[in-house]
């Protein structure tokens, strides 16, 4: 999932290209999906990364609000799934949390952002039987009563992913192989149904330009295999872009240099649309939102107070708690735009510039996928939010 806070390559396809048209405003894109019914069964998720779980520990898991946990992560060695370090501790947890609510849902999710061996071990029918069993042998009979479904994250099949990383022109279609083989061996499970989702990426910038996620993934062809996408509409102002932008804007931006074709995608309701538009049922998708920042330390200010400009270093500004003690310091300037319907900072002193959420931002977002018949929103990652949980309880109530 994303603590990516990077990407590499991919091209976008000319299919990729004339396929997408999405609507110029927020507004716009909005009241298009305001007669779509919202599923009755909407989900609201949250991953856990497994590595904060020493300040943020699984009991902290606000287990009342969300409907579905994702633990992060497990990876794939030699073929097979492996266990995190500690990870048996959080499982157990994980399992004494489910027994006091029961209907939370909780998955593995397998993959990540610099995880290898998907490539090798979806390559062919015995090599994706052998990581299926194996993975299922793992959390549903050595951590029996912990999971409820397996979330692939394979970031990503074909190219997009970190150039050390194999992969292969087949992986587009073993992808949706590997979907299909965990979703046969999870029904022979028995029992209550098993849940099988995906974490997906939106388009954005990588290390080669834009990269297009239906070159990497038959997007309609999956989906129809998994219970639903967690679509990851963040990362997409990151260091491969060529100028200060923002992370998860929701519509584009008039004075955003990149090119038209891209300008259309690069956002949140184009990366819906673009979805749509391949073959994916408005309610199988999860809308995902950042609970961090990313920031840019930029050349100049621009006439935009640090918004669009080139830049030499990126910097991590941290999660919403986090930048919540900048929002207290005045040497930050804040900022809003209406048509990325999102906030950023600008330090003048120090020319740096900050893309973030905040709930103002997340709660748009959320009314925005309620109303286009969206399955429901995710967070990366719910120990980014604050003491308060404002960023969930604006990302929830829309579901209420």
């Amino acid at each position: 999932m994303s603590s990516l806070r990077v990407a590499t390559v991919l091209r976008l396809t000319s299919l990729g290209l004339a396929a997408l048209t999405v609507a110029g405003t927020v507004t716009g894109a909005a009241s298009a999906a305001t007669d779509r019914p919202a599923p009755t069964n909407h989900v609201v998720g949250a991953y856990f990364a497994g590595w904060e779980s020493g300040s943020f520990p699984v009991s902290q898991i606000p287990a009342n609000t969300v409907t579905n946990v994702f633990y992060a992560f497990s990876t794939i060695a030699n073929g097979v799934c492996t266990v995190p370090d500690g990870a048996a501790a959080d499982f157990a947890a994980l399992k004494q949390l489910k027994a006091t609510h029961p209907n939370l849902k909780v998955s593995i999710s397998v993959g990540g952002w610099g995880a290898g061996g998907f490539s090798d071990a979806a390559l062919t029918d015995a090599s994706r039987k052998k990581l299926v069993t194996a993975c299922l042998n793992t959390f549903f009979g050595t951590y029996k009563g912990t999971f409820d479904g397996v979330d692939i994250d394979w970031e990503f099949p074909v190219s997009g992913g970190p150039a050390e990383i194999p992969a292969r022109p087949e992986d587009r279609q073993n992808a949706t192989l590997l979907a299909k083989e965990f979703r046969r061996q999870l029904d022979g499970l028995g029992g209550s149904h098993k849940l099988l989702t995906a974490a997906l990426p939106a388009g954005r910038l990588q290390t080669e330009g834009p990269y297009d996620p239906a070159a990497s993934f038959d997007l309609g062809g999956i989906a129809t295999v998994l219970d639903w996408i967690n679509l990851m509409t963040y990362d997409m102002g990151t260091g491969f872009s060529t100028v200060s932008t923002f992370n998860a804007p929701m519509a584009p931006v008039p004075a955003d240099p990149l090119g038209q074709p891209m300008k259309r995608w690069n956002n949140v309701t184009g990366a819906v649309r673009y979805y749509e538009q391949h073959g994916v049922p408005a309610d199988r998708i999860v809308l995902g939102v950042p609970y961090y920042g990313r920031g840019f330390h930029v050349t100049q200010a621009g006439p935009n107070h640090g918004l669009f400009q080139q830049w030499d270093t990126t910097f991590d500004p941290g999660s919403w708690g986090d930048i919540k003690k900048l929002l207290a310091d005045p040497a930050w300037e804040q900022h809003w735009d209406p048509n990325a319907q999102s906030p950023w900072l600008y330090n003048a002193a120090g020319q740096k510039f900050v893309s973030y959420e905040n709930p103002r931002s997340i709660g748009i977002r959320s009314d925005y996928a309620r109303g286009a018949g969206l399955r429901g929103a995710f967070t990366w990652e719910i120990a980014e939010d604050d003491s308060t949980q404002s960023m969930l309880t604006a990302m929830v109530r829309p579901w209420r």
